[in-house]
């Protein structure tokens, strides 16, 4: 990311804390695409008023890209984040946020929407983040080929809003997984701590937008 600062900050009491993500999406040098995130975490509560008028063409034209994705509102499912790196913030049209990350889009999402292509692929995110999920607490996770678990982030009320953190014990029975995928929920008695590994990390969406994390082993 540009313009980012180097002292780690620290944010607690995050489970079920609402916030809303802008993304900035342009072509890359590479002929793909690549989004600037910008979140509002730590600066409002993406308050609804705000949220709900943001109109997506008109801020592509403010900041000059091709087109502007408006990721939420979110919901974390975890406990603490360290983040290591970040950017400055932002005024989008009254509702402030802050880089965070950067997302390398892959060819195969669709980022219109118009097909399930975007779900359960797996997109680099560049960050410098370590997430906290507490001991004693429940954990949501997609279980996927390769020995590989990707653990919920944050839920999402951009297709449902009906979703809350007690539904997500049975997110499970919603979802259409891919073939040998599996959604499990379990309560470790040991802190989880997801860490991304050389300022990246790797994330998945279902198909109501939820997002994961892939935990490294």
């Amino acid at each position: 990311m540009s313009g980012t600062t180097k002292s780690a900050r620290h944010l607690s009491g995050l489970r079920n804390a609402r916030y809303g993500e802008v993304l900035l999406i342009s072509p890359d040098e590479n002929g793909g695409l690549t989004a600037a995130v910008y979140n509002t975490f730590g600066l409002n509560d993406c308050p609804p008023q705000r949220w709900n008028a943001l109109d997506p063409r008109a801020l592509a034209e403010q900041f000059d890209v091709p087109m502007v994705f408006l990721n939420g509102p979110r919901f974390w499912t975890i406990d603490e984040v360290t983040a290591f790196a970040w950017g400055d913030t932002a005024m989008f049209d009254g509702l402030e946020a802050r880089r965070v990350a950067e997302v390398r889009i892959p060819a195969e999402i669709d980022v219109t929407g118009a097909t399930a292509r975007k779900f359960y692929v797996d997109s680099t995110v560049k960050r410098d983040t370590e997430y906290v999920l507490s001991g004693g607490k429940p954990v949501y996770a997609l279980l996927a080929p390769g020995e590989r678990t990707y653990v919920l982030q944050a839920y999402s009320h951009t297709v449902d809003d009906s979703q809350t953190l007690d539904s997500l014990a049975t997110l499970g029975r919603r979802l259409h997984l891919p073939e040998g995928w599996r959604y499990r929920v379990h309560t470790p008695e040991e802190d989880l701590v997801v860490r991304t590994v050389a300022g990246e990390a790797h994330v998945v969406q279902d198909e109501l937008e939820n997002t994961y994390m892939l935990l490294a082993r």
